[in-house]
């Protein structure tokens, strides 16, 4: 055995495999996104269920209204934020108890980089990452405290809501803002209410949406000011008109999709049991590639072009850019992950090409491109079937973890940003880069490379694990999983990279297109 193979296999792989699996441990108290997701589209929910069509005796708008924010809408939102109160406290309380008894296991950065690029050293990181997350968690939980109390008033619940902001008068650990808002809450929905001098102000600068448009009608009332009443009634049927379309954008597109791949599930599966192999989704099924290099080159490409790229070469790189940190402006943000997730790209493809060089010309089905194919139905029949089978993996996920094991942090960022700017430059990496180099890596060359040891469907599975193990999140292992497998389906039966190319840009291009119009709701 040579010198490289030694360092490869003995030194470098098992240290890409304990920094990999600490990193996803580190995961497993970190919040999980989808979490906040939901909240924002209860938001939008109650925005939308405040709207009063013109034509109010219509049965047909009223039925739409209904499908469309179901027959309680404020009762659905209460249960949701109590859940989301739970969770949070849950994570809370375990923050404040790994705080009591830190640990040292280092936490490197994920593959796709974060906003930070902090230069602590690995035993400063997590505890420095442990106090930022008990912070948010203390923030959040005060925040949902002001809101919960908002809809239980609503639903008459007074005492409820105002026992609830009394606590975050009394709190000593969160901003002064919350103490304040839970103030002027409180004085408005007591009996007799208490109107503060600077109820107005607070309520603007500290709610949004639906909250602050219900709290400012419930000073407004109070007041007797019946124009500023009339003004910001009007200004929330607009907000609800609005929110009522993305509701139906974010829903009907999605269902009609998961529809469209039910049914195609269901003829394919039928198909396959009545024809067998001579079925379209037995196509090439069972044949491998042929391989001309063995496991040292997969771990070459992986273990230096992947990990060590992606986990350290790139990030130190980046380091030495006299760039402000932590970055604040979204657009820096953008840019920062665009271009770390752009040379992470080139610097393993280059790796990959130099790994594959010696054994040109390929053979036959390698990297294989053809646009006069069936590429675009195989990638966009794998997006409609990939959605109920994902979204119910999804679900069962949930209940596994909790709102715990992490995310990807270009989610937040993508949900957050108002920027078009930024949204463009997040759209570029998600929706075109991401696609094209993942699948050139994880369906174009570790799939069928791994054929020439384990069977097709076998490579299928192995390399959807590996490529939901990549994202470093534990929590989002089994439904990229799900989606590894559809992906590594639809390009064994196309053997054309554009149809998984698609499939991919098409599932994260839906993403952010949902992510923005709840982000702009609230």
């Amino acid at each position: 055995m040579t010198i490289k193979r030694l360092v490869l296999f003995f030194v470098l792989t098992p240290i890409a495999v304990v920094l990999s699996v600490s990193s996803l441990f580190g995961s497993w108290q970190q919040p999980q996104f989808q979490s906040r997701l939901e909240l924002y589209q209860t938001n939008i929910a109650l925005q939308a269920q405040a709207w009063q069509p013109e034509e109010i005796n219509d049965q047909n708008l009223q039925t739409i209204r209904q499908s469309i924010l179901g027959e309680q809408p404020l009762e659905s939102a209460t249960k949701q934020y109590q859940a989301a109160r739970e969770s949070v406290q849950a994570n809370l309380d375990k923050a404040q108890n790994q705080l009591g008894q830190p640990k040292t296991l280092p936490i490197p950065p994920k593959p796709l980089p974060t906003n930070s690029l902090e230069t602590q050293t690995p035993s400063q990181e997590k505890p420095q990452k442990l106090q930022q997350s008990l912070q948010q968690l203390q923030k959040l939980l005060a925040e949902l405290d002001l809101r919960l109390g908002i809809l239980q008033a609503k639903q008459g619940q007074t005492d409820t809501a105002i026992e609830s902001w009394s606590k975050l008068q009394q709190a000593t650990d969160i901003n002064a803002e919350f103490p304040e808002t839970a103030a002027v809450l409180s004085g408005l929905w007591s009996d007799p209410p208490r109107i503060l001098p600077n109820a107005q102000q607070v309520i603007q600068k500290n709610l949004d949406g639906w909250f602050r448009s219900t709290a400012l009608i419930q000073l407004y009332e109070l007041q007797q000011r019946q124009e500023a009443l009339a003004t910001v009634q009007a200004v929330q049927q607009e907000a609800a008109a609005e929110a009522v379309g993305k509701l139906v954008l974010i829903g009907t597109i999605p269902t009609l999709a998961a529809l469209i791949g039910l049914i195609l599930l269901v003829f394919l599966i039928g198909q396959r049991l009545w024809k067998g192999k001579a079925a379209i989704f037995a196509q090439n099924a069972d044949l491998p590639w042929s391989t001309p290099w063995d496991v040292e080159t997969i771990l070459q490409v992986f273990v230096v072009g992947f990990f060590f790229m992606g986990q350290l070469f790139v990030p130190s790189l980046l380091l030495l850019l006299p760039i402000p940190r932590p970055i604040v402006n979204v657009r820096l943000q953008a840019l920062s992950v665009l271009v770390s997730y752009m040379m992470v790209a080139a610097g393993a493809l280059g790796v990959l090409y130099f790994s594959l060089k010696r054994f040109f010309p390929l053979p036959e089905n390698w990297f294989r491109f053809r646009l006069a194919d069936k590429w675009f139905l195989w990638g966009f029949g794998g997006y409609c079937a990939a959605l109920p089978i994902v979204v119910v993996v999804s679900l069962i996920n949930q209940q596994l973890w909790q709102g715990q094991g992490g995310s990807n942090p270009l989610l937040q960022l993508a949900l957050e940003s108002r920027d078009t700017v930024a949204l463009g430059m997040f759209f570029f990496t998600a929706a075109i880069a991401a696609p094209i180099f993942e699948e050139l890596l994880f369906r174009g060359f570790l799939l069928p490379s791994l054929t020439r040891y384990v069977p097709v469907w076998a490579s299928i599975i192995l390399s959807s694990l590996l490529f939901a193990i990549a994202h470093l999140s534990l929590s989002e292992i089994l439904p990229l999983t799900a989606l590894g497998i559809v992906l590594g389906v639809v390009y064994t039966r196309s053997r054309n990279l554009l149809a998984p190319m698609l499939l991919h840009s098409l599932w994260n291009s839906g993403t952010l297109l949902s992510l923005f119009l709840l982000g702009s709701g609230n």
